[in-house]
């Protein structure tokens, strides 16, 4: 099993002076609208994907920090899928998964090194394991 997020509130991070860029694929527009929020709040630059295709287009345009992805999205596309691809890219990009489907990921399934969140989860939540994750991946800048 990969580890289930828990992490305390801390500052974001930044890369430069420049928020880090977090893309947020979730095919539910009530819940991808309260976590791009989230995000933005604290200070991150956010972008977001209904489903597999649009965040692949996303990946090849845009320099992005953290993935975080549902994993069944919207026309039948896959958020372990996607990971896969994404890190095939840039085998360094954070990856946290989510699912209401699901109760946990086997590490064959998930990408190494990425963190599930089970559903329904607060947006303070995902705010607190991003900081942790950005900051961990880049602690000279925190």
């Amino acid at each position: 099993m990969i580890p289930f997020a828990c992490a305390a509130l801390t500052a974001p991070a930044f890369l430069n002076g420049v928020a880090e860029t977090v893309l947020v694929v979730e095919d539910e527009a009530a819940v991808c609208e309260l976590i791009v929020e989230a995000l933005l709040d604290e200070g991150y630059r956010v972008l977001s994907a209904a489903d597999a295709v649009e965040a692949e287009a996303i990946l090849a345009r845009e320099s992005v920090d953290l993935l975080f992805t549902d994993i069944d999205l919207a026309r039948n596309t896959n958020g372990i899928a996607l990971a896969r691809r994404a890190r095939s890219q840039r085998p360094d990009l954070p990856v946290v998964y989510t699912s209401g489907g699901r109760g946990s990921l086997s590490q064959a399934d998930a990408v190494a090194e990425s963190i599930f969140v089970p559903k329904p989860y607060r947006p303070s939540q995902l705010v607190a394991l991003t900081n942790g994750i950005l900051r961990r991946s880049h602690p000279h800048h925190a």
